[in-house]
């Protein structure tokens, strides 16, 4: 929110053509992408999150993570997070204030198609009820603010689009179970750190969420990737502090563990364990995009995609 206050006034000016923040990146990220601030723009003051490495080789215990030094490298067997440890002024620029290369888009996620495998709905279902959760269709995008899914906290309500196929259907809807699971404020997942991270930022939110829907989806033979992979690269990306890779890599066992949950109580024909054949994990995410403006909340009530 607060950097739409400052371009609004900054389109007030007329320093900037449109009334709406795109995308903003810090200064020298747009240097990294071939392009310049122009003279006279003035950047949004945000608070960015200062972040550390800590290690760990029990890492459910959350009294055994320990920061490591700058340099420092973990010693073998321990596993590694990026967790937030503080915040910072900083600055960030819209795209509109600066000149130069275009900017790169990345690829952008498609909607499944076809038939979602048999009772995989069903099961899904009887689960977001489980969780004390009211599962409703909808007509279409435009009754949820354009979202393929939302999952709303406040009234515990799961809310899915009925004009997709019905595999972009239950896609959404293990997507969503996925938000009901790690990041409702009753969840207890073992992992208060990570749960906080996630609740911090909604782009760790989202890669969790998505990559739980695409472990279900592998283990009922559904391909997912057309849509998960631009959709977690994007998420993964706007998280400020972390490269790509390292937020996809430190959500995996959250992940793997909630869709192990999920599919252990689904009676439903199963092809495999959920890992997605032919994935590779460490080329879903570009490490050379802006973000696009998300605004960011300390408890979220509503998450969607």
């Amino acid at each position: 929110m607060l950097i739409y206050l400052q371009h609004y006034a900054a389109f007030q000016s007329g320093r900037v053509p449109s009334s709406t923040p795109t995308y903003v990146a810090g200064f020298k990220q747009w240097q990294t992408l071939g392009r310049q601030v122009m003279k006279g723009q003035s950047g949004y003051g945000i608070l960015a999150p200062v972040t550390a490495r800590f290690a760990s080789r029990t890492p459910n215990s959350a009294e055994s993570w320990r920061r490591l030094g700058r340099g420092e490298r973990p010693q073998p067997g321990e596993t590694t997070r990026t967790k937030l440890v503080g915040l910072r002024p900083a600055y960030v620029w819209d795209v509109t204030q600066t000149d130069g290369d275009p900017v790169p888009e990345p690829p952008a996620p498609t909607l499944l198609s076809g038939q979602a495998p048999l009772g995989l709905w069903e099961g899904l279902a009887a689960q977001v009820e489980a969780h004390g959760f009211t599962l409703k269709q909808v007509p279409d995008a435009d009754a949820i603010g354009g979202a393929n899914g939302i999952t709303d906290f406040s009234t515990h309500e799961v809310c899915v689009r009925s004009d997709m196929d019905e595999a972009a259907q239950v896609k959404t809807l293990a997507h969503e179970l996925g938000h009901v699971m790690l990041h409702s404020p009753e969840a207890r997942s073992g992992d208060e750190t990570a749960t906080r991270d996630a609740v911090l930022h909604r782009g760790i939110a989202e890669v969790e969420a998505e990559s739980v829907a695409l472990m279900i989806g592998a283990a009922h033979g559904l391909d997912t990737s057309a849509y998960t992979i631009p959709y977690v690269s994007s998420w993964a990306s706007s998280v400020p502090g972390s490269e790509p890779v390292e937020v996809i890599q430190s959500t995996a066992e959250r992940v793997r563990t909630t869709a192990v949950r999920v599919l252990d109580q689904l009676d439903t024909a199963q092809v495999g364990n959920g890992d997605p054949p032919g994935l590779d994990r460490t080329a879903t995410a570009s490490r050379a995009a802006p973000e696009r403006h998300q605004q960011q909340v300390a408890e979220p009530q509503v998450v969607g995609l």
